[in-house]
């Protein structure tokens, strides 16, 4: 466990931010700086079947060293953080014994991280806190990931006391663009399910998370002098506001919570000749996830309806919601709520509202819920990561692969 802090130390600091925009895979070529490091970290700790492929796609085993035959398990996290913020130059700021007031950023002057504005804060009174300086974010997301895994399996390497079969391990890059699972090669990784590990807050246990798409519509304009525009100019600027008008008020993102779906915009450009609105859909029901899909096209039509073939859409599928093939192997589940419980931890057993790696692998012939990383406020300058739990997620990592062992038949 000593080692849990100095490494997700040094892995915060490789900027890992992923594009996009890019075609590649990786989608940026200073992830494969992080996937280097892990490579080393990962023959140090005597894992076996080290192997990095083309894509940046990390795999590793630690041996069985049970005689009986035990399901093979896995443990997933992603190397790249999101796009939303920079992740350049990331000064970690350490803080012992936490006193429950505010902290200082210290690299932008008057920031403060607040309990009055995170209130979960005093729930880490006395521990040691790891957070930004106000300039990056962090990259808990998913680095106290990453860093949990190699911890645990360096742990169980120290201590063969403890019954554990075949674990494959593997970090994944662009899984914050949503392509963290399209080239995973689950035969290669061959196991029979799997754990993200890749929540929040201590005790988090998911295996439900949205069903998700994305959607452009573009708008078609007629540019007429607007002297002698009337009943002749078409703004493609205006027919994009009715569009967005014409969508669920209240069902967006800043309105909803627990299982409640929305429509998100998040680009609105263009001028009187053309303009284009990109959104992303969201509903845990696959039904009304179908539903708002069809709203989009019915809107469409209307529009088009009343100013021509000025609107087209189109919208692509992005994954869904890991439930339908997680529920009948419900005891991997149950497993890992029983690990929690064995080391104090309460497990809190919640939808995703929004998507993990573990969910495109469970339509790929993988079941892969996922579990708590330990970080909070993600994304920006305001994320932060207690070691305590950090620690805890490393103590229910070696607790679900010793019950698998001693447990499954």
């Amino acid at each position: 466990m000593e080692k849990l802090l100095p490494r997700f130390l040094e892995f915060v600091q490789v900027d890992t931010q992923s594009d996009p925009y890019s075609q590649t895979t990786p989608s940026t070529e200073k992830q494969r700086k992080l996937a280097k490091k892990l490579l080393v970290e990962l023959h140090q700790i005597g894992m076996e079947d080290v192997t990095i492929d083309e894509n940046c796609y990390i795999m590793a085993t630690l041996p069985s060293n049970v005689e009986k035959k035990v399901p093979t398990i896995g443990f997933i996290a992603h190397m790249d953080t999101t796009p939303d913020f920079t992740g350049k130059k990331v000064k970690p700021n350490i803080v012992e014994a936490y006193d429950g007031g505010d902290i200082k950023l210290k690299g932008k002057k008057g920031m403060v991280l607040s309990p009055k504005e995170f209130p979960e804060l005093e729930h880490y009174i006395g521990q040691t806190l790891v957070t930004t300086d106000g300039t990056t974010l962090l990259g808990a997301d998913d680095k106290a990931g990453v860093s949990e895994i190699i911890t645990a399996m360096e742990y169980l390497r120290k201590h063969p006391e403890i019954p554990h079969g075949k674990i494959r391990v593997a970090f994944t890059p662009d899984e914050e663009i949503g392509r963290g699972a399209h080239k995973f090669d689950v035969e290669k990784f061959d196991a029979e399910w799997a754990y993200t590990v890749d929540g929040s807050q201590v005790g988090e246990l998911e295996f439900e998370n949205f069903n998700a798409a994305s959607a452009v519509i573009k708008c078609k304009g007629k540019s007429v002098h607007p002297g002698f525009a009337k009943d002749k100019m078409i703004n493609a600027l205006l027919v994009a506001h009715e569009f967005v008008s014409m969508l669920p008020l209240r069902e967006v993102p800043e309105k909803t919570e627990g299982m409640d779906g929305f429509f998100h915009v998040h680009t609105l450009k263009g001028s009187v000749e053309k303009s284009k609105i990109e959104l992303i859909i969201r509903d845990h029901d696959r039904e009304h996830f179908e539903a708002r899909k069809q709203l989009l096209l019915d809107i469409a039509e209307k529009l088009n309806d009343r100013y021509g073939k000025a609107v087209s859409v189109h919208m692509e599928d992005q994954y869904y919601n890991m439930r339908e093939k997680v529920e009948p192997v419900y005891h991997i589940v149950e497993i890992a709520e029983e690990a929690m419980k064995s080391i104090g931890v309460e497990p809190i057993i919640k939808p995703i509202r929004g998507g993990t790696d573990g969910s495109q692998l469970s339509f790929m012939g993988l079941p892969c819920p996922n579990i708590f990383a330990g970080g909070h406020n993600f994304h920006g300058p305001y994320e932060y990561v207690p070691l305590e739990s950090m620690q805890k997620a490393v103590e229910v990592i070696v607790k679900i692969s010793e019950l698998t062992a001693t447990q499954i038949q």
